[in-house]
């Protein structure tokens, strides 16, 4: 894991801020998603991507009746 050196305190509501450099790096804009895990005693917060429902793929998912699906499974189904 890669050290930045940014220290953020925690405010009374429990949040912090992500500083602009890292969100810029990381393509994290306003209204993003984040996923939040616990790893023993780390926090790790990862851009949410939903993935497809049959594979798993984050990749050129797109939603179909309500379900996320890539474009790789929903050819399958539509070659069935």
């Amino acid at each position: 894991m890669k050290s930045t050196g940014v220290v953020r305190k925690v405010d009374e509501l429990g949040r912090i801020v992500i500083p602009i450099e890292l969100r810029r790096t990381l393509d994290i804009a306003e209204k993003d998603a984040l996923e939040i895990y616990v790893d023993g005693e780390q926090i790790i917060l990862k851009k949410y991507q939903p993935a497809c429902i049959l594979c798993g793929e984050a990749k050129d998912v797109t939603n179909y009746r309500g379900k996320n699906i890539c474009k790789g499974c929903l050819a399958e189904l539509r070659n069935s």
